[in-house]
């Protein structure tokens, strides 16, 4: 046992891989294969593909849940989690309907930056359809029927876990999914993150924020219809692997929680 009273685990991922984007898409290209999910090219960027993941169910119209990571390049944690969820789960990704952007900025992710090769947070631009990259996720995306959509993300600023949720419906979804995940990070105590009231690691509105300078893709994704959007983060600053756990286990709770509901 170490001093902090874990057993000894097995790295999920060599540090020197954690920013290769080349490496995370072709496990993906080939995770895809083997799930019998189809695989459409969104843009390049600076030579780097920003692909899309259909299931065979989604791409025949079945309500889909939507996931996405990879948005903001210095959070490494989000885009592996999604993968090896994904990796461990080929099963229900042959069964089940999902629509996945696994890498939205692979350059920032390449380069551990927050912007994309010009620059830009893209996180304020997906109301832009004549954005190189949100442009094409718009078109993808539009008249596809989602069940609900996860926005996995990190922060640097961190003290633990918290998901931000924008729901319409009277009941919250969010402390049962933070509970869970807890198990493997314990929820952020604070109680205004990011400008916003938390309580629990939970920040929950059923209105669309107006006071932002772009559109984030979590709004986005609510404004075009998804009933529900998670956006979760882990606190960048904690061990990579514990943080590729966390991502996987709120993908897992969020399909056992919202899937009961």
């Amino acid at each position: 046992m170490s001093k902090s009273g874990h057993s000894q685990r097995v790295k999920l991922l060599p540090n020197h891989r954690a920013h290769d984007a080349r490496h995370l898409i072709q496990r993906w290209r080939v995770l895809a294969r083997g799930a019998e999910c189809r695989v459409k090219v969104l843009c390049v960027a600076d030579e780097l593909p920003v692909i899309a993941v259909e299931s065979r169910a989604a791409h025949e119209g079945v309500p889909a849940v939507y996931l996405s990571s990879g948005v903001h390049g210095d959070e490494p944690g989000a885009a592996w989690g999604l993968l090896t969820w994904a990796e461990k789960h080929v099963h229900d990704l042959k069964r089940g309907s999902f629509l996945i952007a696994p890498c939205l900025n692979p350059v920032g992710l390449t380069l551990n930056t927050r912007t994309d090769h010009r620059g830009i947070d893209i996180n304020r631009r997906f109301h832009d359809a004549e954005d190189l990259t949100c442009g094409p996720w718009q078109r993808w995306i539009t008249k596809k029927a989602m069940r609900f959509g996860l926005c996995l993300h990190e922060d640097y600023d961190g003290q633990g876990i918290y998901l931000y949720e924008l729901n319409h419906a009277r009941q919250t979804a969010g402390h049962d999914i933070i509970e869970r995940c807890s198990r493997v990070i314990a929820p952020d105590p604070r109680k205004n993150i990011d400008g916003q009231r938390a309580k629990g690691g939970v920040i929950r509105r059923r209105t669309l924020p107006t006071h932002l300078p772009g559109m984030p893709e979590t709004v986005e994704l609510h404004q075009r219809g998804c009933p529900l959007t998670v956006t979760f983060e882990t606190p960048s600053e904690f061990d990579l692997d514990t943080r590729v756990r966390a991502q996987v286990k709120f993908i897992e709770s969020c399909l056992e929680v919202l899937a009961a509901s």
